[in-house]
């Protein structure tokens, strides 16, 4: 049967990906607090629609940092992306440029820069993690401006990593566990073990030297260098890097989005990590109101966590972000059914914008503001009005 829904993705996922994977994307850190509030405080939104207003012509096109968009989304950096489908991230790509929207690349990412590059037309988005190494950091910006990347987005909020205890259940850990159970489960999983497992050399593409020296000692290196030292003063070595539009992916407060402005950020990413970090940290759609207000229009307001439906986008659109990164959404998809399971992905949210944004009697996803959403009394954040 055709997938309808981004959770009929997500079923057939859950199928084909052996449990470690399938929880690896689907999972979050300590209790998952945080990750189950991203989809319940979406769903305590109600919409206000007109009538009698002539929606016979609809526009779901945005424009983000000079390119117009089909649609008001943008495919977000999944680390490890390729250890879903075989060349993940290429796939994505590919389905991204069809689809007339952006793709960013993760640090941690499977295939490299330039194998992206040479698959990919359209330039596409890279994310990058910070580490000790200055040097590797370094490079990596350089690498993405030479293959003509067109945003940069800096990811703040992984000082150290996160505890996700389904990794730790499941042994997909470095170095991995292994045990009958997941031995078992994953050989199960025939075609993506002959995809994936055995149909191509798992490393990390981004990181020098990889194909020389295998994945679980650059998978080592990548935890070693993780750096909680990191301030603004980072922030700023990477402006004085990086010449396009610069993003701070990781922001839930007003101060932090006002200090990000401050040191020269073209944007903001409202984002929790997919529940994957601090659990117990605010949905993203909680704070987008404060932070939108905090920014006051001098940067671009993008949020990620817990789309599922075309209609969680509208509703961050009249809460004031100008896009939505989506993650999971497209992970899913891509285990499914690979590139073509991405863009049945972005067929699906968009088809459900498309018809939610004509029965809220708008043609165009300019007319969205505040009145489309019935108010919500959000928990007030300590200090947002300094």
């Amino acid at each position: 049967m055709r997938p309808v829904t981004i959770e009929d993705l997500r079923r057939i996922a859950r199928r084909r990906l052996p449990r470690m994977v399938f929880d690896y994307v689907d999972g979050g850190a300590f209790d998952e607090v945080t990750l189950r509030a991203n989809r319940a405080d979406f769903e305590r939104l109600r919409f206000r629609p007109r009538v009698l207003t002539d929606v016979s012509e609809r526009d779901l096109s945005v424009v983000l940092f000079g390119s117009r968009l089909a649609l008001p989304l943008v495919l977000a950096p999944i680390g490890l992306a390729g250890l879903v489908a075989r060349r993940g991230e290429i796939q994505a790509a590919r389905a991204a440029e069809a689809s007339g929207i952006p793709f960013c690349l993760s640090t941690a990412s499977v295939c490299s820069i330039e194998e992206v590059r040479a698959a990919a037309v359209k330039p596409f988005w890279f994310q990058l993690y910070m580490g000790k190494d200055r040097e590797l950091a370094r490079s990596l910006i350089d690498r993405a401006r030479a293959a003509g990347c067109s945003v940069l987005a800096f990811t703040v909020d992984v000082p150290v990593a996160g505890q996700r205890e389904r990794d730790l259940r499941n042994g997909f850990t470095v170095p991995p566990r292994i045990t009958p159970a997941n031995v078992l489960d994953t050989a199960r999983r025939w075609r993506w073990m002959r995809e994936v497992l055995l149909g191509s050399r798992l490393t990390l593409g981004n990181v020098p030297h990889s194909r020389d020296e295998g994945f679980l000692p650059l998978a080592r290196l990548m935890l070693r260098n993780h750096d909680a030292s990191k301030t603004w003063r980072e922030f700023e070595w990477v402006r004085s890097l990086w010449p396009g539009p610069l993003l701070v992916k990781g922001v839930l407060t007003a101060e932090d989005a006002r200090l990000a402005v401050e040191h020269g950020a073209d944007g903001v990413v409202v984002s929790n990590h997919g529940g994957r970090q601090l659990d117990g940290a605010p949905s993203s759609i909680s704070v987008l109101p404060s932070i939108v207000e905090a920014v006051a229009g001098r940067a671009t307001v993008l949020l990620d966590g817990g789309i599922r439906r075309g209609q969680d986008v509208l509703k961050a659109l009249a809460l004031g972000a100008h896009a939505c990164l989506i993650g999971r959404a497209f992970v899913y998809g891509l285990a499914a059914g690979g590139e073509a399971g991405v863009r049945r992905a972005i067929e699906i949210l968009a088809g459900e914008m498309d018809v939610t944004l004509a029965l809220l009697g708008r043609r165009s996803l300019a007319e969205l503001d505040g009145s489309a959403l019935e108010p919500v009394a959000w928990p007030a954040p300590a200090g947002a009005g300094r």
